[in-house]
């Protein structure tokens, strides 16, 4: 099994995640994590969950002013990700001046987002960008502009398609003179699309891609379904010694996030966040704060038995390292120490636990018993509870210690027995 998999699989897996596209997407989707946390910690500030506080900032003008911060960073994520994006996979083909590359893939976005307006009852307004499309609306969109731009830029520059001027002119103008036949076609195959989105269909190109992808993406995602099968992946990856968070990831993180702002423009709508109202209940925080809460194969009961209750000192001291990390969702220590990869009486536990979790998270959040997630998030890497509290309040805090109490008593008795057998080779060793 373990040359199968060292073999066979591991190869497969690296090959697909070391791909252009995947690369580009995964460090790419990076760049917008800053600007959802910071938007996210403004927009708490906003709406502070206790009454006398909230309407105290409300009343002082504060909280404009938090919304607006709130709105130029989360309201704008499909920005950052087709620049982030469109730099990455030019950066990644080592091809210059990546930035305008960038840049230019962000003009072709915004040609191909809707440009007009109806508000109910109202008049059509026209050459406008609505922050629908800027948000999570538009983020499929984003990353195929960001690949796609990415991709022209880099193919024209690698073919010497550009303007070279003579030694003498300063590089800021011979740069802006070399990136003109590359940018210029990426503007014109977008200008292109755009007309035939026009013509063809009388709508536009980011209308198109949200209702025939993004809206079936995110109702195959935001199931039980999806939740099962996703962390059922991750975790056998993680087991096979592959970063299976960077690799689900870079395929779910986009749709996650759109889910993530859906559910705030609901509340932003007046509404009552729920899910008869539309709301989705696999977002990121439900990925961050309870799939891989305390980081993969949720191992935090792992972690306590290693530190107080191992008998082998190999576990025991290990614990002692990784306690900490731990508590801060850092479990590469763990999983690479123990090991958990490639390890069969940790097998059951690492895959099985969080698949439960995952299962009965859906389920409490389906029925109303715990709260969906807004648009607020936390660095990945706040200890649990706090994060709970912070991102839905007691009632999601309480489930995370829940979940705590029961990892421990799922990897008891699989630990136990690891500790035992390492025990015994502690003492046929002496």
């Amino acid at each position: 099994m373990k040359k199968f998999i060292n073999d066979k699989l591991v190869p497969m897996v690296m090959k697909f995640t070391n791909t252009k596209i995947i690369s580009a997407l995964k460090d790419g989707m990076m760049f917008v994590l800053p600007f959802l946390i910071v938007g996210s910690l403004f927009m708490l500030l906003a709406n502070i969950p206790i009454p006398a506080v909230a309407n105290a900032i409300t009343k002082s003008g504060w909280a404009d002013v938090f919304n607006q911060i709130y709105q130029s960073s989360f309201s704008l994520m499909a920005i950052f990700a087709v620049v982030g994006i469109a730099y990455t996979y030019i950066k990644n083909e080592k091809v210059d001046s990546p930035f305008s590359g960038s840049l230019a893939a962000l003009g072709a976005f915004i040609m191909l987002l809707p440009s007009e307006i109806k508000p109910k009852g109202g008049e059509l307004i026209t050459n406008v960008i609505s922050k629908n499309w800027t948000a999570g609306q538009g983020m499929i969109c984003a990353i195929i502009v960001g690949l796609l731009s990415g991709f022209i830029y880099s193919y024209c520059v690698k073919k010497d398609w550009r303007i070279k001027l003579p030694a003498g002119v300063p590089p800021a103008v011979a740069n802006s003179f070399m990136a003109l036949i590359p940018t210029a076609a990426v503007l014109v195959v977008a200008g292109a699309i755009c007309a035939i989105f026009k013509f063809v269909a009388q709508t536009s190109f980011a209308e198109i891609i949200y209702s025939a992808i993004q809206t079936p993406l995110q109702g195959i995602t935001d199931s039980l379904g999806g939740v099962v099968i996703m962390t059922i992946v991750m975790s056998l990856l993680w087991w096979c010694g592959v970063h299976g968070g960077a690799i689900c990831g870079a395929i779910l993180t986009p749709i996650l996030q759109s889910n993530m702002s859906d559910n705030q423009s609901i509340l932003d709508a007046g509404k009552k966040l729920t899910v008869a109202n539309g709301g989705h209940i696999f977002t990121q925080q439900f990925w961050d704060n309870y799939l891989c809460m305390t980081g993969a194969g949720i191992v935090m009961g792992l972690v306590i038995y290693m530190t107080f209750f191992s008998k082998s000192s190999a576990l025991k001291e290990l614990g002692k390292l990784s306690l900490v990390p731990n508590i801060f969702n850092i479990n590469e220590p763990v999983i690479f120490g123990v090991p958990i990869v490639m390890n069969l009486y940790l097998l059951v536990p690492f895959v099985v636990f969080p698949t439960c979790v995952g299962i009965i998270s859906y389920l409490l959040m389906q029925w109303g018993i715990l709260p969906l997630f807004s648009g607020v998030m936390v660095p990945w890497t706040t200890p649990p509870i706090i994060s709970g509290f912070l991102i839905g309040g007691w009632r999601t805090a309480l489930w995370q210690f829940v979940i705590i109490i029961l990892s421990m008593i799922v990897y008891w008795p699989f630990i136990k027995k690891y500790d035992q057998f390492l025990l015994n080779q502690q003492s046929a060793v002496k």
